[in-house]
C-alpha cells in the first residue's frame, strides 16, 4: 500500500513536532541541573581570591566554587530609605546537588554557638537563600568548619 504525498507530508509533520518536543524537554531537564539551578538563583562570583580556609574547606571534601558576594539591602521606614550589605566570603558545594554559603570568622564579630545569635546572624542568609543546603562558618583561628543548617523547632524539644 502506498502513501500518498498529502499521508507524507502530515508524518513528516508528526515526526518533526515529535522531535522537537524531545529536544525541549532535554533542553529544560539540563536547565534543571544543581549547578545551572545555582547559577540562576545564586549570583557566583569567579574571582576566587586565595585563603588559607579554601586549603581547609577542599581537605573537608567541599569544592570553592565562587567568591566574595556583597548582597545589597534596602529598607524604607517611615518613607526614609537606609541601606546596608551582607557578606557571603565564599560558596561551596560537596556533592552535585547541595551547595553552601560560607561565611569566614572575623576577630571583632565572633559568632556564639546559642540558638539566639545563630538566628540573628545566620537566619538572613538562609531566609534570602532558602535553596541553599545550609552555611559554613569557617572559624580561621582554630581551622574548623562548622556546618549549619537551618530546621524548624516542632515545639517539643526541650
Amino acid at each position: 500500500m502506498e502513501l500518498a504525498s498529502s499521508d507524507k507530508a502530515v508524518m513528516a509533520l508528526i515526526g518533526l513536532a515529535a522531535a522537537i518536543f524531545v529536544i525541549y524537554r532535554i533542553y529544560i531537564w539540563l536547565q534543571n541541573s544543581p549547578r545551572s539551578f545555582i547559577k540562576d538563583k545564586l549570583p557566583l562570583n569567579t574571582v576566587i581570591l586565595p585563603h588559607p580556609s579554601i586549603d581547609l574547606l577542599e581537605e573537608a571534601g567541599y569544592e570553592v566554587i565562587g567568591g566574595k558576594l556583597k548582597i545589597p539591602l534596602a529598607f524604607t521606614v517611615d518613607g526614609s530609605s537606609m541601606y546596608s550589605r551582607l557578606f557571603i566570603d565564599y560558596v561551596a558545594s560537596k556533592e552535585e546537588d547541595s551547595f553552601y554559603l560560607v561565611i569566614l570568622s572575623r576577630p571583632r564579630k565572633t559568632l556564639e554557638f546559642t540558638g539566639s545569635s545563630l538566628r540573628d546572624t545566620l537566619l538572613p542568609y538562609l531566609l534570602i537563600y532558602p535553596e541553599c543546603s545550609g552555611v559554613l562558618y569557617v572559624n580561621t583561628v582554630t581551622s574548623a568548619i562548622h556546618e549549619i543548617r537551618l530546621g524548624k523547632d516542632d515545639g517539643e524539644s526541650t
